[in-house]
């Protein structure tokens, strides 16, 4: 396998139509204290980072993505794989393997992006904390033009999650991630289902303020979208896990 601490690729340029269209370039760096595995979901079939690696402490890596591309990245904690790149991970895992083949287990903090397909399009991306939180995470937009506000979660909500809420980590017995109201409890009211499944009809509750409340600019429930969702065109993105300030 490759090793992706020191790789760097390189900003590509496609051709469409006669216009030259920039790709995205994701930059994901760990500030945190201890290792983490990001997760990688494509929303189609360029595969970023091959699904997932290994990014030690004060590392980095840079993915290009083509225009176009939709996804999500996410970090997952605790984990330990083998020579073939099966095991499992305290938090964030996905199925066990180190390159992701699908989405990661909830509670985990997620960085979604919708890229634009053309220079004049518009990217779309957020945090979310609506399947929960397992670590500070950030992003930061760079070269764009628009709004391109920075968007995360650099609150530990692990040191506030409710007893209820709670995801242990069984090695060291501290809290390793914050499980949404929807996962703990599975109601309407909580998961904006059924007769709750309209934004007039699924308002915040105690525990979606509690993210809010901590982390002002990440999705806290699933209607969340007004000061959650935002917007730039022709912009790379530095995604931090456990970024120090917005």
């Amino acid at each position: 396998m490759a090793n992706f601490s020191s790789i760097h690729i390189l900003f590509f340029v496609f051709i469409t139509g006669g216009a030259a269209v920039s790709a995205t370039v994701f930059t994901l760096e760990n500030n945190c204290p201890y290792t983490v595995w990001p997760g990688i979901l494509s929303g189609n079939s360029n595969t970023l980072g091959e699904g997932g690696f290994q990014l030690t402490p004060g590392s980095s890596v840079q993915l290009t993505a083509p225009p176009g591309w939709s996804g999500r990245f996410w970090g997952r904690t605790g984990c330990n794989f083998d020579s073939y790149g099966r095991g499992s991970c305290v938090t964030g895992d996905c199925g066990g393997v180190l390159k992701c083949l699908g989405g990661g287990e909830p509670p985990a903090t997620l960085a979604e992006f919708t890229v634009g397909s053309s220079d004049s399009g518009m990217d779309f991306y957020d945090v979310s904390l609506v399947d929960g939180y397992n670590v500070k995470m950030g992003i930061r937009p760079h070269g764009g033009s628009g709004d391109c506000h920075y968007a995360g979660c650099v609150a530990d909500i692990n040191a506030i999650c409710p007893s209820e809420l709670r995801i242990m980590d069984p090695q060291n017995g501290i809290v390793a991630a914050c499980k949404s109201a929807c996962a703990a409890f599975h109601s309407p009211e909580f998961c904006c289902t059924g007769a709750h499944a309209t934004p007039q009809t699924c308002s915040p509750t105690q525990y979606s303020s509690l993210f809010k409340n901590a982390c002002p600019s990440a999705y806290s429930y699933a209607y969340d979208d007004a000061t959650s969702v935002f917007t730039c065109s022709g912009s790379n993105y530095l995604i931090t896990f456990c970024p120090t300030r917005s």
